[in-house]
């Protein structure tokens, strides 16, 4: 299997399951230390995504983004379920990031793929607080009071940049793309103990310094729903992500991005496949990795499938 110039295919990987004591997460796409994925299928079985993209280099993660990220795969993948309500939480960004801890920061996204009735969450401030109001309210246990709550339901689109304080609340799942960064600075945790039966620690003055407290009128991010064509949910400096609702084939060019293209599957099943014969299929849940010598990916439903398609 694979292109015999390249060697290179459609790649899946094992999940990674992790239990945390709000619910669940499956990191479908890691590069995290610690937490690398595997591949799943093909010649490439059994090999960790970094020793990949230090082998292939531009050919699997694109010349430009191997020039920026070297061996580091630079986007991080998940489904999250949400039984209870995360933390109250922020992410640095990059400059703070590696200031404090040698790292890259996180900006993210959340696709909602799940809702049950009455679930809600937080993102950004609802009104204008000072620094010092922020520490009070963390403090007194009524920081997300401060915040702006939205009522979700499948399809919902919130951007996370670096900054911008957020929480996820229970009975919810989401997609999430985001930097390769496990930096979160937990800020209020409704008061609730760990697995070790002890409070989880809270990163009060780590966050103030992280926290960007503009006030925007609406952080929802809102688009139009097409079968069939992509559409940009989200287009930032850290990556383009594009939603796929399909009941037909489409084509997508990979060559004049210089990336790699990540489809998350969200409904249904279908196949993804390259320019040089091969095909992987592909269901909700699953992630698959297209290479940048992918050429001309082709998406095709069977009947029907829902994609989140990121790349940088």
């Amino acid at each position: 299997m694979g292109d015999c110039n390249t060697g290179l295919y459609p790649l899946k990987f094992a999940p990674i399951f992790k239990q945390m004591i709000w619910g669940s997460e499956s990191w479908g796409l890691s590069g995290v230390p610690g937490s690398e994925s595997v591949v799943s299928n093909g010649a490439l079985h059994g090999r960790k995504i970094p020793d990949i993209v230090h082998e292939y280099k531009g050919l699997l993660v694109g010349e430009k983004n191997y020039l920026r990220f070297g061996d580091e795969f630079p986007l991080l993948i998940k489904f999250i379920d949400a039984s209870l309500d995360l933390s109250v939480q922020v992410h640095p960004n990059d400059e703070l990031a590696l200031k404090r801890h040698g790292k890259r920061g996180k900006s993210e996204m959340w696709y909602v793929t799940g809702a049950l009735p009455g679930a809600r969450l937080h993102a950004g401030f609802a009104r204008n607080i000072s620094p010092d109001e922020y520490e009070r309210k963390v403090e007194d246990g009524t920081i997300a009071d401060a915040l702006a709550e939205y009522s979700v339901s499948e399809g919902d689109v919130f951007y996370l940049p670096a900054g911008r304080v957020h929480n996820l609340g229970a009975g919810t799942s989401v997609a999430e793309i985001q930097e390769t960064s496990d930096i979160t600075y937990r800020i209020f945790d409704f008061n609730r103990l760990g697995l070790d039966g002890k409070p989880r620690e809270l990163h009060t003055a780590l966050a103030k310094d992280a926290i960007d407290f503009t006030v925007l009128r609406d952080y929802r991010t809102h688009y139009r729903p097409v079968m069939n064509t992509g559409v940009t949910l989200v287009r930032c400096p850290h990556f383009t992500t594009e939603l796929y609702d399909l009941d037909e084939p489409v084509d997508k060019d990979i060559r004049a991005l210089d990336s790699f293209l990540v489809a998350m599957c969200t409904e249904g099943e279908g196949t993804l496949s390259d320019s040089h014969g091969n095909t992987v299929g592909i269901r909700s849940g699953e992630t698959v990795l297209l290479p940048a010598d992918s050429g001309v990916a082709v998406f095709e439903p069977e009947p029907k499938v829902k994609l989140l398609v990121s790349y940088i």
